[in-house]
This record gives structure tokens, C-alpha cells and sequence, in this order.
């Protein structure tokens, strides 16, 4: 079995693979104070559930956006599976190439993002992806990636919103009924919503009239992909939840077969 982690800043993405197919997934908390112990303990509790054990991991890999988690996790991935964990970077091989000023600041996430969405859907892609921060990445249909934007997470928005004005509550993160609001909340709700999907919108069909991202499908991944949908189906082509754990799959193998 090999072992994968996305490890984001909110969440950890947790999966195993049996072969190719990814047979079990969980999320558990970001949490830099944990030590390795406390993730290792987590882990084997999660594999427990599904019938596995850390004796059945015969490798792992990992990406990660947040750098005072990466010694925890990779001593865990080490201690707990008596083997070290690949760790994903612009350095290895991704099987896609990087055109970016400074490769080695690109974010792992956006990596094996990108990475899937090539190897399962093709290119050209738009591959966006919704966590604390939401990436745009373009790959081209010869498998190049070329750059992208990175805006706020829609929840982060949110949260800024509540923090900075005193008398607005917190909302629940879902489309409104009716976009003119007549409420606080709704409002809220109408304002981050349909502004969220007018910011994804201008920046999709902005990439969709250069000439390497003609006939691009848009994928989508992360927690509130589906909010964009659900505000605007015209946007997105594919959602697949799925997408950087499957990324790190093919990374892994890419590179074992180098070794």
C-alpha cells in the first residue's frame, strides 16, 4: 500500500492507494503544535479503520504548503513505516514541466493538482483549486505548466469580512435564494458567493482567450468547489476532490521507477 498526504494549511489530505486505486481518504486538522506521535497515532487509527496497519505501507509521499509541518510528517511517514518519505517539489520529477520564474517557489499543492489533471483529463487545463487560498494553474495540451494567479480562499474572505466589521456575524457559506439580499445575512451571503463566483468567472474565461488555453477544460478541486457550481454552472467542467492525492500517486511512481 503507499501512503499519501496534502498536507494544506487547514487541513491535512490523508489517502491510501492498493494498487492504483485510492481505497481510503480522510481529512484531519493542520495542527503545527501536534508531534509526530500525535499524527503517527491519528494515522494508525485511520488505517485501523480500514483494515490496514502501518506494516502494510510500502511507501509514501507527501506535499505540503506549510513548512513548520514538513519535519513533523516526514519523521512520522520515517518512524512509523521504517521508510522515507518522497517529498514533492519542482526539483523531482513530476512528469509535466514547470516554466516559472522561480520553480522552487511554486507551491507542492498546485503541483500534483496540476499534475493529475494532465495525466486524467489532458490539456489544455485550468485546474482551480479551492482551499485557504485559490489557485488558478494552467497547464497547456503538451503538458507545460505556465503559471496561474492565487486569490483569497472564499472562506478566508469570509472570515476577513467577520473580523474587520464589528456588527456582521458569521454566515453560513451556501447560495442565497434570492441575489438581492434583505438581510444582513443573505446579504452576506449574495455579496461573497456571487462576488467569489464573478472574481472565478473574469479570471477562467480571461485564461480561456489565450491561444494555449484554447477549448481548456476547467477542473476544479478542494472543499467549496461545489459553490461556484451551484452559483454558476456555465464555469466548471469537472470536480474531482480527489485530484492531489491521485497527483501524488503519479509522482510516486514517476520517481519509483527512476530509482
Amino acid at each position: 500500500m503507499l501512503l499519501v498526504l496534502d498536507i494544506g494549511n487547514t487541513n491535512v489530505k490523508i489517502g491510501i492507494f492498493k494498487g492504483n486505486k485510492l481505497i481510503s481518504t480522510w481529512r484531519v486538522s493542520t495542527q503545527a503544535s501536534h508531534t509526530a506521535d500525535e499524527y503517527g497515532m491519528m494515522v494508525y487509527d485511520l488505517l485501523r479503520s480500514s483494515g490496514a496497519s502501518f506494516k502494510d505501507i510500502e511507501g509514501s509521499i507527501m506535499s505540503s504548503v506549510s513548512p513548520a509541518m514538513n519535519y513533523t510528517i516526514e519523521h512520522m511517514c520515517q518512524y512509523y513505516t521504517n521508510k522515507k518519505p518522497v517529498v514533492v517539489s519542482a526539483n523531482i520529477n513530476t512528469g509535466i514541466e514547470i516554466k516559472y520564474d522561480h520553480p522552487g517557489e511554486l507551491g507542492a499543492d498546485r503541483i500534483v493538482d496540476c499534475v493529475a489533471a494532465y495525466k486524467l483529463y489532458g490539456g489544455p487545463a485550468i485546474v482551480v483549486d479551492f482551499g485557504s487560498a485559490t489557485t488558478f494553474n494552467l497547464v497547456t495540451k503538451d503538458g507545460v505548466f505556465i503559471g496561474g494567479a492565487i486569490a483569497p480562499g472564499v472562506k478566508t474572505a469570509a472570515d476577513s469580512l467577520v473580523n474587520v466589521a464589528a456588527k456582521l456575524p458569521r454566515v453560513e457559506l451556501s447560495v442565497p435564494e434570492n441575489p438581492i439580499g434583505t438581510n444582513t445575512i443573505s446579504g452576506m451571503q449574495s455579496g461573497i458567493v456571487y462576488g467569489y463566483t464573478g472574481l472565478v468567472k473574469y479570471i477562467v474565461d480571461m485564461y480561456k482567450k489565450l491561444p494555449e488555453m484554447k477549448d481548456a477544460k476547467v477542473i476544479a478541486t478542494g472543499g467549496l468547489s461545489e459553490l461556484v457550481t451551484n452559483a454558476d454552472k456555465t464555469i466548471i467542467d469537472i470536480i474531482d476532490r480527489k485530484l492531489a492525492l491521485e497527483g501524488l500517486k503519479i509522482i510516486y511512481d514517476l520517481n519509483k521507477k527512476e530509482k
